[in-house]
Formats: structure tokens, C-alpha cells, sequence
């Protein structure tokens, strides 16, 4: 027979629950103010009565955004699509190699430089932004897509968690079983290796997606041609120009709520996968 329970278990789950429930409204509240203003026009806006649908105009403000400039927020869209779809995935897939080689592979001095790619871990990125613009500068490609898409190639905290994840998920029989029947080091790798640490890619992916489409700093400094600039970018600009005209602030509040969107899409579709990954290890 279960014993009754005291009142300090009552009071701790509801400290907890409460806790949690504070923190789901801490951070779905910015969402709910985004979804109800982008539906307001910019008198609305400036009145403070953003959480109201007095005055629905949803529809008028995605025609807005769509026409404005010849929809140069579209081709925001697209960039920003291409700087973090394509940039995460390479990325992805060279921080699993390195985390995989790292892992399977006994070389000289292999501590020594894993130990540089840990201190990259701590170095902000904004401090590498001058630097990776002086060597843009001389290979003659600021002011290009591959200004932006060459520097998130590599993130020393995916290399980190990659070798985390090959540890935890890629057992070194699999490995010697495959030698044995003869594939070669690439087929090893590409066969079982990177598909038994799916879930570590993933992982990384999202991570670097996330990153990507919100950066805004490295863009900054590379791009000065509006048609290459990513959707973080762009909407910094529609803000700066609101100031002095009020009608920008519905384009920069639904431009807003529509780049939401692909992280959304991103993370349902694939948190299975990413589930998956953060439970490594949990049973034995």
C-alpha cells in the first residue's frame, strides 16, 4: 500500500511545475508578440496595442513584404537559406570526418591538436571577424556568397561533440569487421561510421543552422550589395530606416515572423533524430 504524500512533496512538484511554466511563458511570450503584431499596420504598432487582432491585416502586410523593392526580401530568404542549409551541412560533415578521425585514428601529436581545436571552442567569433575579412580581402571574394559560406565551414564545438558522439556510438568491432571484409578507410567511414553517428550529425546541423541564420555580424563586415545580404541583415536594415519612416516597422515585424519559420521547421523535423542523440548512453 503506497504511503500518502506529505505536504513538502506537494509543494516541491508545484515549485517545480511552476518553475517550468514560467519558463515556457518566458519564452513563448516574444512569439506570441510577434504573431500578433505582424497582423497590425504601423499606426497599431506605434498606438501599443500589439497583443489586440483589432484591426487584422495580416494578409495586407505579407503583400507588403513580398512587393516591397521587387521582393528583395525573398532573395533575403534565399540567401539566408543557402548560407545556413548549405553552410550547416558542409560543416556538418566536416566536423563528423574530423570528430571521426579524431576518435578511430592514433597519429602524432593527435592530443596536442585536439587540444587547439578545444581552444578554438573559446575564442568568440566576433573576434575572428576582422582577421577572416583581411584574408577575404586578399583572395579577392568580399563581397561574395563565398564570403560568408567559407568561414561557417568549420566549428571547432562540432568537432568537439563529434568525437563525443563517434565515442559513445561507432564500437571499434564494427569498424575492424568492415576492414576484414576488405572496404577501404572512405567506404568505412562513409558506410557505417557516419551512419551510426547520425544522430551526433544532426545534432551538430541544427546547431550550426541555428548559428548561421542568425549571424549577422560576419555579413556584416563581408557583404556591402543588398542582394547578398541574409534575412538578419536585411531586417537590421528595414529597422535602421524605420526611424525616420513608421511604415517600415510592419515590414521588419512580419520579415520577422516569417524567418522564424525554418527554424521551426528545422527542429520538429528533426527532433527525433536529435532526441536520439541527446539520450546516447542513458541505458546500458
Amino acid at each position: 500500500m503506497s504511503k500518502p504524500r506529505t505536504p513538502s512533496v506537494w509543494l516541491s512538484k508545484a515549485a517545480v511545475n511552476g518553475a517550468l511554466v514560467l519558463a515556457v511563458v518566458y519564452m513563448l511570450f516574444p512569439l506570441v508578440w510577434l504573431l500578433t503584431a505582424a497582423t497590425k499596420d504601423a499606426g497599431g504598432l506605434l498606438a501599443g496595442n500589439a497583443f489586440s487582432f483589432e484591426g487584422f491585416d495580416l494578409g495586407g502586410n505579407l503583400s507588403r513584404v513580398a512587393e516591397y523593392n521587387d521582393g528583395i526580401y525573398f532573395r533575403w530568404y534565399a540567401n539566408s537559406l543557402l548560407y545556413a542549409g548549405l553552410g550547416a551541412l558542409a560543416c556538418s560533415l566536416v566536423s563528423v570526418a574530423a570528430g571521426y578521425a579524431f576518435h578511430v585514428y592514433d597519429f602524432r601529436g593527435k592530443e596536442k591538436l585536439f587540444g587547439l581545436v578545444l581552444l578554438g571552442v573559446l575564442v568568440p567569433t566576433t573576434a575572428l571577424a576582422l582577421p577572416m575579412y583581411l584574408l577575404a580581402s586578399e583572395v579577392g571574394i568580399v563581397n561574395t556568397y563565398w564570403a560568408v559560406l567559407i568561414p561557417v565551414l568549420v566549428n571547432p564545438f562540432g568537432v568537439y561533440l563529434s568525437r563525443v558522439f563517434c565515442a559513445g556510438y561507432i564500437p571499434d568491432e564494427a569498424l575492424e569487421a568492415a576492414r576484414i571484409d576488405g572496404a577501404g578507410e572512405m567506404r568505412v567511414f562513409w558506410s557505417i561510421g557516419l551512419r551510426m553517428v547520425m544522430p551526433g550529425f544532426v545534432t551538430v546541423f541544427l546547431f550550426q543552422f541555428t548559428a548561421v541564420w542568425n549571424n549577422f555580424f560576419l555579413p556584416l563586415v563581408m557583404l556591402s550589395d543588398q542582394k547578398l545580404y541574409p534575412l538578419s541583415l536585411g531586417l537590421y536594415a528595414w529597422n535602421s530606416n524605420a526611424h525616420a519612416e513608421p511604415d517600415y516597422y510592419p515590414l521588419v515585424v512580419t520579415g520577422s515572423l516569417l524567418a522564424v519559420v525554418p527554424l521551426v521547421v528545422a527542429f520538429v523535423s528533426l527532433q527525433r533524430h536529435w532526441k536520439a542523440g541527446l539520450t546516447a548512453g542513458s541505458v546500458k
